[in-house]
């Protein structure tokens, strides 16, 4: 089964991607499900879910958080509760991690070898505590970053995820994670990660990927 586990839609208020087109995009690629990961709230991707339902596409819900180092997907919260700090940006990376676990979620560092400033991750996701999986496959990045992030993810010993990191219908399923097991919910999701049983990779339905491009390595 394969889940772009990354996306964005206009409700993330930095680009213009309707979530209609973002999920009948996914559809005609072959992608089962998405993941809508709007930055910064949980609560901003609703009215996504019941547009999944329309198209036949299971939609999925996460948040991208940025911190003061680096951005982190989110997966398995239920509610904007899980922020604390009262504010969007710069949020200490370790203490999220622990609020995400303590609420029973989990997290993965987005994209950690892109550098975006000072809030790039690079080599200190070695070191870091507490998240389930490393997204080793984002469609916004230089081929260079992925690699670094895989072969970290395979020094951690944990799981890649993969995901286009959308904010144009064009780069929908970009990359996309492969799981083993039927995933019908978030609750069968979050399990599989944790098992490790799911794989980031570039998505071979995508147009991009159809001139020599590694399918998951």
């Amino acid at each position: 089964m394969w889940i772009d586990t990354h996306c964005h839609t206009h409700h993330s208020h930095d680009n213009w991607l309707d979530p209609r087109d973002l999920v009948r995009r996914a559809r005609d690629l072959g992608i089962d499900a998405v993941c809508i990961t709007e930055h910064y709230s949980y609560e901003a991707s609703a009215p996504v879910e019941a547009i999944g339902r329309d198209e036949g596409v299971l939609v999925l819900r996460g948040v991208e958080i940025s911190t003061d180092r680096g951005h982190l997907l989110a997966y398995g919260v239920e509610d904007d509760g899980w922020n604390v700090w009262g504010r969007d940006n710069y949020l200490p990376l370790q203490a999220v991690i622990d609020r995400i676990n303590e609420l029973g979620g989990i997290c993965v560092p987005a994209h950690p070898f892109r550098e975006i400033g000072l809030s790039s991750l690079l080599e200190g996701l070695l070191d870091l505590q507490g998240i389930a999986a490393v997204e080793t496959h984002n469609g916004g990045n230089q081929a260079h970053d992925n690699v670094l992030a895989i072969a970290a993810a395979g020094e951690m010993r944990l799981p890649g995820l993969g995901g286009s990191d959308c904010h144009k219908v064009a780069a929908v399923g970009r990359c996309a994670t492969r799981f083993v097991d039927r995933i019908e919910s978030m609750a069968d999701f979050v399990r599989a990660v944790r098992a490790g049983r799911c794989e980031g990779a570039y998505f071979h339905g995508h147009p991009d990927n159809q001139a020599g491009e590694p399918d998951s390595r």
